[in-house]
């Protein structure tokens, strides 16, 4: 865009501002901001900022078409990592995002019931499938849909679901050809055993879990289907023969069996979450929910934290459907934690 950005431009979304419908849009962001120092300071996502280090890969990891027994190895790790069933269980795709609109496709269309607020692709991907979105509060409130979005632990705010009420909310849903789609994107930072992952069996219940999030590898675009055999075979039938790029597969199968790395990364993103905490809240802002992986703050005066961070170089995620929030992400190295200090003070001081 041509002019400096002000709260205005932004939050309404209107002439030559561009929203920013996800986090990571760097692009996006130049044009808000064209005069931030660069680079800017990244903490619009939820992913984890320190990525797990990329194995030495064969040559023929990338020269060759992706192998079946690869694939298979993969669904193998994934489901002992996951807690799923078996590898009969597991679906490996080119990410998460691309499963939504196929298991949206799996219930004829009608009424597709998105916790909310939540994850913004639920919705859409369930319009494509036909399917009228009603936005809920709570479980409670679902009722008689035949389709239901669960985000768990929930983004932006972090909520988590009890496994007892979804297990119940799947048989309620069960009763009348119900599916029940439950997106565990966080859940690699969540609770111990609050994973819906072993109960896949149930024919109506999916669940999906990412990789690049937790791992910090977002670009490989890996992610996993956990479902009932049927369901899961359905799935690859549609994917097609090499879903998953041969980059991924042996990427994946290593860090997923990394149980060493994936401890110490849950020890070191905690660690991190409070030392954001402590930053936000120096600078009087309110922490309203959130992971390990990202907080989520209201403010009165949001807008002006958003813009003038971006005047830093610094991107957090901003709600065009609530204008008090912001998510934090976690800052990679002490320049970038030095950078947010520095801008929240100003703000602070700014009143």
């Amino acid at each position: 865009m041509s002019k400096r950005a002000s709260a205005t431009d932004i939050f309404s979304f209107g002439g030559e501002a561009e929203p920013l419908l996800h986090g990571g849009d760097l692009t996006v962001a130049r044009r808000w901001f064209p005069e931030a120092p660069q680079p800017f300071v990244d903490l619009s996502t939820g992913i984890n900022p320190v990525a797990y280090p990329l194995p030495r890969l064969p040559p023929e990891a990338l020269a060759r078409l992706p192998d079946a027994a690869a694939t298979a190895a993969l669904a193998e790790i994934a489901a002992r990592t996951y807690g799923a069933p078996s590898a009969a269980h597991v679906v490996p795709a080119p990410g998460t995002q691309i499963l939504l609109p196929l298991v949206a496709g799996f219930v004829p269309p009608g009424r597709a019931a998105v916790l909310s607020p939540s994850y913004g692709e639920f919705a859409r991907a369930a319009a494509l499938a036909g399917h009228n979105v009603v936005p809920l509060s709570d479980l409670g409130a679902v009722a008689d849909a035949p389709l239901v979005f669960i985000c768990n632990p929930n983004n932006p705010d972090g909520r988590l679901f009890a496994k007892s009420d979804l297990v119940s909310l799947a048989e309620r849903l069960r009763g009348h050809g119900g599916m029940l789609v439950v997106d565990e994107a966080f859940m690699d930072v969540g609770p111990t055993g609050a994973s819906l992952a072993a109960e896949v069996s149930s024919a109506n219940v999916i669940v999906l879990r990412s990789f690049g999030k937790f791992f910090g590898l977002a670009g490989l675009r890996l992610g996993f289907a956990l479902a009932a055999p049927p369901t899961a075979a359905r799935l690859r039938a549609m994917l097609g023969p090499w879903p998953v790029s041969g980059l991924a597969l042996a990427a994946g199968a290593k860090a997923l069996a990394d149980a060493a790395w994936i401890e110490k990364a849950r020890r070191r993103l905690a660690k991190s979450a409070s030392r954001l905490d402590a930053m936000l809240t120096g600078a009087r802002i309110e922490i309203i929910g959130g992971t390990t992986l990202f907080r989520l703050v209201r403010a009165p005066a949001a807008r002006r934290l958003f813009v003038e961070l971006g005047r830093a170089g610094i991107l957090v995620r901003p709600f065009a459907e609530n204008a008090d929030w912001l998510r934090f992400g976690l800052p990679a190295h002490e320049q970038a934690w030095r950078r947010l200090q520095i801008g929240l003070a100003a703000f602070a001081r700014s009143g």
